[in-house]
């Protein structure tokens, strides 16, 4: 396991070395400022990709994705290393209406902007990548670095021919009194993944003759 620590200023890089001390299996990676989800992601591919690993699975670490099913992910992905194996929430009572409801609209765009290739979920962030691809994707764009990161990199990488398996898995909100924090902000990031959708939707348009054909000949 490799963690990715975003300028976090509370101490984890501290603690986390800590641990690592003791676990030759945890490895700890620390940006010096914050720089987004995204950027922290390419981090952690550059340094796979330097010790040739050719997959990488990505989760958050506040405890809403499901460890648990790192195994079947994983087995999925080298029964189809040339796909992406990404999770499709199964929300239970903890989780905002707003916020399953609005992910629908994210859904929705992404599955238009790639021709309806079978995306399950644009947002949830617990996936395996084939690395090279997604870095290659990544390169080429001055954006897919914060928040908007994950819509993003499905609907590149459909666009690369990098087909959607997707897997259920479930998601957990916790209350504050849990230790929930959220950051996700309605109004900015919203209107960044309005931002984003548009562009991509330029590019899809853009695109759309070669998606058509792909799609015709059932690639």
């Amino acid at each position: 396991m490799w963690v990715v620590v975003d300028g976090s200023t509370d101490g984890t890089p501290e603690g986390l070395r800590q641990l690592a001390q003791g676990d030759p299996g945890l490895r700890v990676l620390v940006l010096p400022r914050n720089s987004g989800k995204g950027a922290a992601v390419l981090h952690g591919l550059e340094a796979a990709a330097a010790e040739g690993f050719t997959h990488a699975l990505t989760m958050d670490s506040d405890g809403q994705h499901p460890a648990d099913l790192i195994p079947r992910f994983m087995a999925a992905s080298q029964q189809q290393p040339g796909a992406m194996v990404l999770g499709k929430p199964v929300f239970d009572a903890s989780a905002p209406a707003l916020r399953v409801n609005g992910r629908k609209v994210s859904n929705g765009w992404a599955n238009l902007e790639t021709l309806w290739a079978g995306i399950g979920d644009s947002l949830y962030g617990f996936r395996v990548y084939p690395i090279e691809p997604l870095r290659q994707v990544m390169r080429g764009q001055r954006w897919m670095r914060r928040f908007d990161f994950d819509p993003e990199a499905v609907v590149r990488m459909c666009w690369r021919g990098v087909p959607p398996v997707n897997l259920p898995a479930p998601v957990k909100y916790f209350r504050p009194d849990e230790g929930g924090v959220s950051h996700f902000n309605y109004l900015r990031d919203n209107l960044l993944l309005t931002w984003m959708h548009s562009r991509l939707f330029l590019g899809f348009l853009a695109r759309l003759p070669a998606l058509a054909v792909r799609r015709l000949a059932g690639r």
